[in-house]
């Protein structure tokens, strides 16, 4: 096998789940060939986070090998919003909003991704298509699916079943995501795992108009323990735009089973390590993401900065907060909502004085020294 088959072979097999129609066929013609291709991300916060990562790593890879590649910020299917895996609808946003939330998503993608330069990234937003379609042009493209076929995803049958509304712009929003490939031309579309039904969208679209057999990837995912993507919602999310220090510090504490799927996904490193001490692979894993964000300096740093402070048992109990009701004072302490505070407390991320506690209603009383989260250290007024 030649090296370029060789690298061929790499970037499609690493992190991969499958590759649609067949792997053998996009091999093909990428050794024939430089193609084209895109993931898209809706901008539903100003960052974006390690789960993001992934695919942006892949998009790089590609890059390396010559390919073009399109980032494309997905600002009117994020007005919309991504229906895949939610209980419920999500909150729509507005133009401007979704174009605020993406201001820096070039920056934050930079440090991966290569813009300048001889075969740079392109940048492309969907509105730029989406927002110009007619009517007739949206019916007709509609006409190429069935309400059967959108209400066998398994979140949609969730909600039936639980009463909860289905609204008619999240059947429509897989329609959209298929039309961008179709606008783009591209060769290839690359997404997690659990956006396979909107790819597969796009795939029976690009057929339809342009007759063009489109590839679709999908990556794993990095999920915790409970099978759930970090984010967000779940309060583990790791930001690639976060200090070098946080950025260690959160990888340190994220379970031992993520780190096979953390070396596969978020590293270059050969997965042989896995068989090294499970500390030994999450150091390693940890200065190796803060080093590709941060640069190597920030990551020796990082890695110091940690040993002292956690390493040594030593905590720095710095930030004074005031006496009270646990929930409401840590409210106020990380500005996160009550109800969230409060499914971490019973979860077990609070420990007071050294001891975890799954009581919300605790009265602090001064002196208590509480550690919430991993990173989070809080010592209460006397």
């Amino acid at each position: 096998m030649s090296k370029n088959n060789q690298e061929i072979e790499k970037v499609l097999t690493r992190g991969v789940v499958n590759i649609l129609p067949a792997k053998k066929g996009l091999a093909a013609l990428m050794a024939k060939k430089k193609i084209t291709l895109y993931q898209g991300f809706d901008p539903s916060s100003k960052d974006l986070h390690i789960g993001n990562w992934i695919g942006i790593r892949k998009l790089a890879q590609f890059q390396k090998l010559g390919h073009q590649v399109i980032f494309l910020i997905g600002d009117f299917t994020g007005m919309m919003g991504d229906p895949t895996d939610k209980n419920a609808a999500r909150k729509k946003m507005t133009k401007e909003q979704a174009r605020k939330n993406a201001e820096d998503y070039t920056k934050q993608v930079g440090k991966t991704l290569k813009f300048t330069g001889p075969n740079a990234a392109k940048v492309l937003f969907n509105s730029e298509w989406l927002s110009k379609l007619s009517f007739e042009e949206v019916t007709e493209l509609a006409s190429n699916f069935t309400v059967q076929q959108i209400l066998e995803r398994d979140f949609f049958q969730d909600r039936l079943k639980k009463n909860k509304p289905i609204h008619l712009h999240e059947f429509l929003y897989p329609l959209m995501q298929g039309y961008d490939c179709v606008a783009m031309d591209v060769d290839l579309e690359i997404g997690g795992s659990d956006q396979l039904f909107n790819m597969l969208a796009g795939r029976n679209l690009m057929k339809a108009l342009k007759k063009k057999d489109k590839f679709v990837l999908t990556m794993k995912l990095l999920t915790d323990p409970s099978g759930e993507k970090m984010g967000k919602s779940l309060g583990n999310v790791i930001n690639i735009n976060d200090t070098p220090n946080d950025i260690f510090g959160q990888i340190m504490a994220l379970p031992d089973s993520l780190l096979e799927l953390g070396i596969e996904l978020l590293t270059d490193l050969p997965l042989d390590i896995l068989e090294e001490k499970p500390l030994v692979v999450k150091k390693k894993l940890a200065y190796d993401v803060a080093r590709q964000l941060c640069g190597e300096k920030q990551a020796n740093s990082a890695q110091k900065y940690f040993d002292v402070t956690f390493s040594k048992k030593s905590p720095e109990f710095k930030t004074v907060i005031p006496k009270g009701k646990l929930v409401q004072v840590l409210v106020e302490a990380s500005e996160i909502s009550a109800s969230e505070v409060k499914r971490r407390i019973v979860a077990g991320a609070v420990d007071i004085d050294g001891q975890t506690i799954k009581d919300p209603s605790i009265e602090l009383k001064g002196g208590e020294k509480i550690k919430f989260g991993k990173k989070d250290f809080y010592i209460v007024k006397e």
